[in-house]
């Protein structure tokens, strides 16, 4: 399996860990979770939106590497490519988390641009 392949799996589990600091909190409730959620502020409601964006980002580039691997694209770059997007986006996360918009849309840019460049890898 490439790198490129591994990131997908990062990607997809990336929600997951950013959705972790959203219910790190004694007002979280197992039983009505969408409600315990909508209650929280500050970093735990940026946190839960952190989560949120990481699910509609995760399709565009988990397409980006399939259709590069079926395209038989250089696999150097799209593993580098890949690399680069979950390093962003783990970046992108802490900033949405430390309440940084404008450093935080200049990451989302350089993430989305991993995307197309997977996409141009391919052609």
């Amino acid at each position: 399996m490439t790198i490129a392949f591994w990131c997908v799996l990062v990607a997809a589990l990336l929600p997951y860990m950013f959705a972790l600091g959203a219910k790190w909190t004694r007002r979280y409730d197992n039983a009505r979770p969408r409600s315990s959620i909508e209650q929280n502020q500050g970093w735990r409601l940026r946190a839960h939106w952190a989560h949120l964006n990481s699910f509609e980002a995760f399709g565009p580039f988990a397409a980006a590497v399939i259709i590069n691997h079926l395209a038989k694209g250089p696999s150097a770059a799209a593993d580098t490519l890949a690399l680069a997007f979950i390093g962003l986006r783990l970046v992108y996360a802490a900033l949405y988390v430390a309440d940084k918009p404008t450093a935080r849309s200049l990451v989302w840019t350089a993430g989305i641009a991993c995307v197309v460049a997977l996409f141009v890898n391919a052609a």
